[in-house]
């Protein structure tokens, strides 16, 4: 504790608040709410023999503290659920995901509304249906909407559109559209319309299954198969929406949150079921930044961070461990809803039956998260340290730059260059050279280029090419091999490691070793720098075929007279393809600066006289 700590200590109020920590650097580390603000932040500077580890850490880095004063301690909570969620302090439990599923908003206190998709139902008398768990589900409801429904989907301000006397858009053509913008359409009229919608949103799907139906047959009856079959299909979509994921009313109906923390090792998952209706329609998992605290004050961090600001909030919510300050956080809770909310922590029942669930499928979030983290490893850094036993290297290299060489008989000769990071692909470090030189399908001359570009840049202090490689692979056998070794030689980096790949035989060379490394076919460390060529591979050829097709257009202007190198680059620069430098107007190609009226014309010319003798 420092003075300024100290003395700021002997100043704190009697008074309820939310306090902020800060490490010397003045970043805040810690946001936390207090009944009494001169008791609760004393404690952390008192005796430490029964604080966590975690509060132990952060103690050791407060460097100084401030303090909010709020009228009681709900407001305290309200403040704390802001800050944590917005600074996200390192010594907080955090919600790594807080994301809210989707809803569906309509304001009808406007004369003509539209409906909008909105992440947060706000108390701001509009109307709110959802959530919507799955994002096909609200694709497919508003789909139907704009199909069914001719409701307003633009954002035209309909006041002016009228006062402007504007026409309808292509959407009224199409009959999706009532037009209220063209003034024909009464306020009344169009809320009688927006009932319909509404009915469909509340789950009421059965008129617009039988409209579909009666377009379907109708459909069938013409032998517009391939119609009535779009039809059926959207009538099929429209009755599992209704079945599976009704979209309802969100203050109407039992509803209710389930929330079940499951705990393994350091790995902390909330699960969460979403009751509505009397059935669950949903579910997610959130990971925590628990940093080892207790379950119920990861719960209590939880439930502030999830229904900050979200609007929408049950009537009831089941939770597996009663949170800290549980009536603290249900009085904030009753004030985020305006309305009563229970805190459920059950034992046993229908109730205790969900919590059950929810854990259960909270660890089985844990195990398969760890099980792809495993793969990754596998597939990354654990295939990387088994190559490093087959080659030979007591360090993992935590960067690998792969190079291959790409043309089309020696034309367009391009080398590209991949780079891969703890096992990873790093497409930012990637980079492609167009050789300068003339190698006439020399793959050996082109690669020699490549390299030494690529390492003359480090003595030029370049900074794309700063970092040096811990391994350098490549593309070939043992003579690609000994034109890098050579390259590093020149250029006094003969300490990076080189191995090369041949493809024929999937052969490993090494410069040590006269025979070839051969590995089975299912070998994790094979099948890792296959990868790593793969992608070289990949890169070289797509940086090729785009310079090809350049170069290709630059081929054919070359037959033009008054089109030399700098015309044809700022015609290509402007149309981008052949294809629009052969459809532009004489008008269009004298525009392009550097173009004048003789040399448009002898393009024009060019284009249309080999259209017309075909």
């Amino acid at each position: 504790m420092n003075q300024l700590v100290e003395e700021k200590l002997k100043l704190l109020p009697d008074h309820p608040g939310v306090y902020r920590m800060f490490n010397a650097e003045g970043e805040i580390i810690y946001v936390g709410k207090a009944v009494n603000l001169k008791n609760r932040v004393r404690q952390y500077f008192h005796s430490q023999k029964n604080m966590s580890p975690k509060v132990r850490a952060m103690v050791s880095h407060i460097a100084d503290f401030e303090y909010i004063l709020t009228a009681n301690e709900t407001e305290a909570l309200t403040l704390e659920a802001a800050m944590t969620k917005s600074l996200q302090p390192h010594y907080n439990i955090l919600l790594k995901d807080d994301k809210h599923f989707p809803y569906v908003r309509l304001d009808e206190r406007q004369d003509f509304p539209r409906f909008e998709v909105v992440r947060r139902a706000k108390n701001d008398g509009a109307r709110y249906f959802g959530p919507y768990l799955s994002a096909v589900t609200l694709r497919d409801a508003l789909s139907c909407i704009r199909d069914m429904f001719p409701v307003r989907h633009c954002k035209k301000d309909i006041a002016k559109a009228i006062a402007r006397r504007e026409r309808p858009c292509l959407m009224y053509h199409l009959n999706k559209c009532c037009a209220p913008c063209s003034g024909n359409v009464t306020r009344e009229e169009y809320h009688k319309l927006l009932d319909s919608v509404v009915s469909f949103l509340e789950g009421d799907t059965a008129p617009v299954c039988n409209m579909l139906r009666a377009q379907m047959q109708k459909a069938s009856d013409n032998m517009e198969y391939e119609k009535a079959a779009q039809f059926r299909d959207r009538a099929d979509a429209v009755e599992r929406m209704g079945e599976k994921q009704r979209a309802m009313m969100t203050k109407t109906g039992a509803e209710r949150d389930v929330f079940a923390l499951a705990r393994c090792g350091e790995d902390d998952v909330i699960f969460a079921l979403f009751v509505r209706g009397g059935s669950v329609i949903g579910s997610q998992h959130y990971a925590m930044d628990a940093l080892g605290e207790d379950a119920g004050e990861i719960m209590a961090a939880f439930l502030q961070q999830y229904y900050e600001g979200s609007g929408i909030i049950p009537r009831e919510i089941l939770v597996k461990d009663m949170p800290s300050g549980a009536d603290e956080l249900t009085a904030w809770l009753k004030q985020q809803r305006g309305g009563a909310v229970e805190l459920i922590c059950p034992v046993r029942g229908e109730k205790a039956e969900q919590i059950k669930l929810a854990y259960q499928n909270g660890m089985d979030a844990i195990k398969k998260q760890r099980e792809l983290e495993h793969r990754s490893w596998e597939r990354g850094e654990g295939a990387l340290a088994q190559l490093c036993g087959y080659i030979g290297l007591e360090e993992l290299p935590r960067r690998i730059e792969c190079f291959d060489n790409s043309h089309i008989r020696g034309r367009d000769t391009v080398s590209g260059m991949v780079v891969f990071i703890d096992g990873k692909k790093a497409p930012k470090e990637y980079r492609r050279f167009k050789l300068k030189l003339n190698h006439g399908g020399d793959d050996l001359s082109a690669m020699r280029e490549a390299l030494t570009r690529r390492f003359e840049k480090v003595t030029q202090n370049d900074e794309r090419f700063a970092e040096l490689p811990d391994l350098l692979i490549m593309d070939g056998g043992r003579t690609q091999l000994n034109v890098a070794l050579e390259v590093l030689s020149r250029f006094g980096l003969d300490y990076i490691p080189a191995i090369g790949l041949a493809e024929r035989n999937e052969e490993i060379i090494v410069p040590d070793r006269e025979e070839s490394i051969i590995l089975p076919r299912g070998d994790g460390a094979l099948h890792f720098i296959q990868r790593i060529r793969d992608e070289a591979h990949r890169f070289a050829i797509s940086y090729h075929r785009s310079l090809h097709v350049r170069s290709a257009l630059m081929s054919e202007l070359d037959n033009i007279d008054g089109i030399g190198d700098k015309r044809k680059r700022l015609l290509f620069d402007a149309f981008v393809t052949r294809d629009a430098i052969a459809a532009a107007t004489k008008e269009q190609l004298c525009a392009v600066k550097g173009m004048n009226k003789t040399a448009a014309q002898a393009v024009y010319d060019h284009f249309h006289h080999q259209e017309d003798s075909q």
